[in-house]
């Protein structure tokens, strides 16, 4: 038995019993106690009384009994709030899914600070009212309208999988060519006119790697275009409620580029890190 773990969970179980958590939150934390003293039952025995279950990945588990050991009892104050009085974020960014760029760790983000929209290539797709389902346009919808946030950033990134593979017109290497009846190739379509504000890799006679940054580049531009294309966040743009930005984050080196609209440049934001950044288009 780990005996720093066994400390640390009395310490935490004192400071429980002296806080009125909400219900929901010591279920929780009860239930990843139980879970990791029938994972140290486990190592002692030998034998996984879980087996089978797989209620959720042990990573899951182990990291939300992490949240509730250190994160969620420094900040209990604003999740009750957040409870009790909604969010109310000032900013939308629309990201991609890829799970190297999460937005609420490269902005050291707070719990209702920013209100996050993730997709494939942080693809906007224009306006289209219709009968279709409309994930992103949803967002949109809710983050404009009921949030009436005063921000939206697109936010692109560094070796982005859907830039190239659009690029590459396939899935992944060595994988089926893309299709329009597949969802990922219907959905990066979109990126097609972004690579009409540039020119097709060939008429460039660039590198696909290159290539396929510059396009990153042009699809947060075409992303911007594609929001004025809703009515209602043009509006909000135009009476001086609302703002759009455009950014590029770059994995390995931590850097930020936002876009200038008037000269159509990515610049460097303040604060970034010594090191240039040769994995940013222009860097």
């Amino acid at each position: 038995v780990n005996l720093a773990f066994e400390m640390q969970s009395a310490r935490l179980r004192a400071r429980l019993a002296a806080t009125s958590l909400p219900p929901a939150a010591k279920a929780c934390y009860d239930f990843g106690q139980r879970y990791q003293k029938v994972d140290r039952m486990k190592s002692i025995s030998g034998k996984d009384e879980m087996e089978g279950r797989g209620l959720l990945p042990r990573r899951l588990i182990d990291g939300h009994a992490a949240f509730l050991n250190g994160r969620f009892m420094r900040e209990q104050d604003r999740f009750r709030l957040l409870a009790k009085e909604g969010q109310s974020p000032k900013i939308m960014l629309i990201g991609c899914c890829d799970s190297r760029v999460s937005p609420e760790v490269i902005f050291d983000a707070a719990p209702g600070e920013i209100f996050v929209l993730r997709n494939i290539a942080n693809l906007v797709p224009p306006y289209a009212p219709d009968k279709e389902l409309h994930g992103t346009s949803a967002a949109l919808e809710f983050g404009v309208m009921a949030l009436q946030v005063e921000h939206i950033v697109v936010m692109g990134h560094a070796s982005c999988g859907g830039m190239r593979a659009f690029v590459r017109g396939e899935k992944g290497p060595g994988q089926p060519s893309l299709s329009p009846v597949d969802f990922i190739g219907n959905w990066i379509s979109l990126i097609g006119l972004a690579a009409a504000r540039i020119g097709s890799r060939a008429d460039c006679g660039e590198e696909e790697e290159e290539y396929a940054e510059r396009l990153a580049l042009a699809s947060v531009i075409q992303g911007l275009a594609n929001l004025r294309s809703f009515p209602w966040i043009a509006a909000r743009e135009r009476e001086g409620k609302l703002a759009l930005h455009g950014a590029y984050f770059g994995i390995a080196s931590g850097a930020l580029l936002a876009l200038d609209e008037k000269s159509g440049h990515f610049e460097p934001v303040a604060g970034q890190p010594q090191a240039a950044s040769p994995e940013l288009p222009g860097g």
